[in-house]
């Protein structure tokens, strides 16, 4: 990968160009920030940059046998550590190294959430195990294959569980010559002291709204809805592109969560009971087995957020309120009847649903008891 590849980050980028043009390049670093502004991808562009043959002031060149081989992720002197589940597959990262790489070449942006759905597993924790830190010793250990830096480059690693850190500590202080540690975290916190006292730290901040707007229109995305969902996804590229993607599917969940509001509104203020018979048929609706339990739990996400940012609207905050054109025009009218008297309560029972629906609860009893909860806290 290339830093032109990666969107935004220029202060990073210069920062770490600037390190290599000087051959100030520390041996342990740690690329941390949020989901989705490019952490993993700047620790395999400056990677790729170190090892160019052709290198400018810029960028690597794309084209020298090196670079070519490192944009498929496939260099000799380029390794990678990542969560795994152990299984039959395999209880190492070189079992998974195929999927990871094919996962991150098609997606270029992605999350532990993807890389759990490329492994198939479900209620299960992804660690990098101690056995792992043998594996990174062995491969460090080998002679290296060309004139350049050997990269270390850990994924997720806060995942790495104590054993495992701890036996890298002493790699991790003195590692070989010519070697190289990138360590990639969204939860830096959660690295041992001793570990976050041998790495130098690289901040990687969220990217700046017009970046994703732009990212996303030149993906396809109109303008408008290119600068909505910039706004919500609060510096996130990876966010930006599932909000996009889920495009259609949200705009079912806004009817879907319209029907449920409106009409229990009808029945609570204006005692319509044909509208309760609506509630009845929309539980219904919801609960049907076709959209499946894992839709049942995005539709109550999306509305536990439409709710948050209802409350939010009241406060005429612009700046803080994350929310699609249409999702605004809902709320100018809306958002009245979403108080600190009932929105605490409202929220209980929305998380109180997913986590019955979850439990594999009876879908049927399970919404049509939350129409009858918004019956009684919107009345409030």
């Amino acid at each position: 990968m290339r830093f032109r590849d990666i969107i935004g980050q220029e202060d990073v980028k210069r920062q770490l160009i600037q390190s290599a043009r000087e051959g100030r390049v520390p041996h342990a670093q740690l690329f941390a920030g949020r989901l989705g502004v490019g952490k993993l991808q700047l620790a395999m562009a400056y990677a790729q940059y170190l090892n160019c043959q052709h290198p400018t002031a810029e960028d690597s060149c794309g084209e020298c046998p090196t670079c070519l081989q490192f944009e498929k992720m496939q260099h000799p002197d380029l390794h990678f550590t990542f969560p795994i589940v152990k299984s039959d597959a395999g209880d190492t990262c070189n079992d998974f190294m195929d999927d990871f790489r094919k996962m991150a070449l098609e997606k270029r942006y992605f999350s532990i959430d993807d890389w759990y759905e490329t492994l198939e597993i479900e209620n299960k924790q992804a660690v990098i195990y101690e056995k792992e830190s043998g594996e990174i010793v062995r491969k460090l250990s080998l002679k290296a294959y060309g004139e350049g830096y050997k990269v270390m480059i850990i994924w997720q690693a806060e995942k790495m569980n104590i054993t495992c850190a701890n036996k890298l500590l002493k790699l991790l202080e003195e590692p070989p010559a010519k070697t190289l540690f990138f360590l990639v975290s969204e939860m830096p916190e959660r690295l041992l002291p001793t570990i976050l006292s041998r790495v130098q730290l690289i901040r990687v901040p969220p990217l700046l709204d017009e970046q994703i707007t732009q990212a996303l229109i030149e993906r396809g995305t109109d303008e408008q809805n290119a600068a909505d969902i910039a706004h919500i996804a609060q510096g996130s590229y990876l966010r930006a592109l599932q909000m996009a993607d889920e495009k259609e599917d949200n705009q079912v969940f806004m009817e879907d969560f319209v029907s449920l509001m409106r009409w229990a509104w009808m029945v609570g203020h204006k005692k319509d009971y044909e509208s309760l018979l609506k509630l009845r048929q929309w539980s219904l609706k919801m609960a049907d087995a076709k959209m499946g339990r894992e839709k049942q739990k995005a539709f109550l996400q999306f509305v536990q957020r439409q709710i948050r940012e209802n409350y939010i609207y009241n406060y005429q905050l612009p700046q803080v309120n994350y929310q699609m054109r249409e999702e605004k025009t809902f709320s100018s009218k809306f958002a009245v009847f979403i108080h600190s008297g009932n929105v605490e309560k409202i929220m209980n029972e929305l998380d109180k649903a997913e986590r019955q629906i979850t439990q594999n609860g009876n879908a049927k009893i399970i919404f049509f008891d939350l129409c009858l909860q918004m019956i009684v806290l919107i009345k409030k």
